[in-house]
């Protein structure tokens, strides 16, 4: 499979409220590998962009055909943070940084994090908003 290109999103109504986080894989040649979405309760706006990189680092970990992994996100915070260029402040999101570099260390290779804008991270802003959608009071 070699290198895997990431695009990962989270999403909190009300932030904080009803959250949920989401990221889809493709392979070298755009074509889409998988997409996975999860529920979180409530949580804030960073917490879940941070759980949807959680999820996608879960998913690499048990693909050992991957070589390399690059990240897109459309969250400034998580993504500078991720990269050591902006300071944790927040325990809850300096607990989630934890995990994410506890995955990334068992990894063979280092993932690349980079920001993009919203426009380019439709598929998984629309895994995140059918998740939240099964979620909503009918």
């Amino acid at each position: 499979m070699n290198k895997i290109n990431i695009f990962t999103d989270g999403g909190s109504r009300n932030n904080p409220g009803l959250a949920a986080c989401a990221f889809a894989a493709y392979d070298q040649n755009r074509k889409k590998i998988t997409g996975m979405s999860k529920f979180l309760g409530i949580a804030t706006n960073n917490v879940a962009e941070y759980e949807g990189v959680l999820l996608a680092l879960d998913y690499l970990h048990h693909k050992n055909e991957v070589t390399g992994a690059n990240f897109y996100l459309d969250s400034i915070l998580v993504c500078q943070q991720l990269n050591g260029k902006f300071k944790i402040k927040n325990r809850d999101l300096q607990k989630l940084i934890i995990k994410a570099f506890n995955i990334i260390n068992k990894l063979p290779y280092r993932p690349v994090f980079s920001i993009i804008p919203r426009e380019q991270n439709k598929e998984a802003d629309k895994l995140v908003n059918e998740e939240l959608d099964l979620h909503v009071a009918q």
